[in-house]
């Protein structure tokens, strides 16, 4: 179980980071979005960078214990797949709500209308980072050089998640409290995600499945980036922020596995 400490910790981590978005919104100027933008852009060219270049070498490497070169790489091909298809259905079925419509506090928005925006966006928070939960401990489980640089990635992009909780609530009850408390709420739910993954590991889970899983970490992360994180940052902000902060993110994270 002491093996799984640090793990979990880096998962609390980055939920809380949720947390850390709530309290951001009272002390940054809503219309300031250039560093949201390179934040946003940065996180992805992390992601992507390390899952294509390390997540998805480290997954034929773990199943080629139990199956030769091309029956591991095949395996770890599918199991990128399907973590494709689960961030498609989890989208599917759970619409992303982080979108600019919440970030904006014109007058012309009823309090109402502007609070169902942030109960909604709470709850599609809550359920994107169940599993982003999972992929971090699983991540960190089997390599802490990878799991901590996937840990700061979801960590940055679960700040402007907080931010779009924080504000809807804040603006239409007037309460800061609640709006932590919502984020709180929220953000927790990745650190419960790490804990069914120690349950996974402990229990049903078989060892060639480490090795499929993450590869499928992989092909969650760079469907987030597509189609998440990259179409926020240009939004936020002008195209060179983004290609700031995604070739940042990849130099960092280069530079991060060099070193660790």
């Amino acid at each position: 179980m002491s093996n799984y400490i640090l793990p979990l910790i880096l998962t609390l981590f980055a939920g809380m980071s949720t947390l850390l978005g709530g309290f951001v919104t009272f002390f940054v100027k809503r219309n300031n979005l250039k560093a949201l933008s390179i934040g946003l852009g940065f996180s992805a060219g992390v992601m992507v960078y390390i899952s294509l270049s390390e997540l998805m070498n480290e997954a034929p490497q773990m199943l080629s214990s139990f199956y030769s070169s091309i029956p591991s790489k095949a395996l770890a091909f599918i199991g990128f797949l399907f973590g494709i298809i689960i961030a498609i259905l989890i989208d599917y079925f759970i619409p992303d709500h982080i979108e600019s419509d919440f970030l904006n506090t014109s007058k012309k928005c009823q309090r109402q209308k502007i609070r169902r925006a942030g109960l909604i966006t709470a709850l599609a928070v809550t359920l994107h980072n169940f599993p982003e939960g999972i992929a971090t401990f699983l991540v960190s489980s089997q390599d802490l050089r990878l799991g901590i640089p996937v840990a700061i990635a979801i960590a940055i992009h679960n700040i402007p998640e907080g931010i779009a909780i924080a504000l809807p609530i804040f603006h239409s009850t007037g309460k800061k409290r609640l709006a932590i408390l919502y984020t709180f709420l929220s953000g927790i739910s990745e650190p419960i995600g790490g804990l069914i993954g120690v349950l996974l590991l402990r229990t049903i889970m078989p060892d060639q499945a480490i090795g499929i899983m993450t590869a499928a970490v992989a092909g969650i992360m760079v469907y987030i980036s597509f189609d998440t994180l990259l179409p926020l940052a240009r939004e936020y902000g002008e195209n060179h922020h983004v290609i700031i902060g995604i070739v940042s993110g990849m130099l960092i994270m280069s530079l991060g596995l060099i070193f660790l």
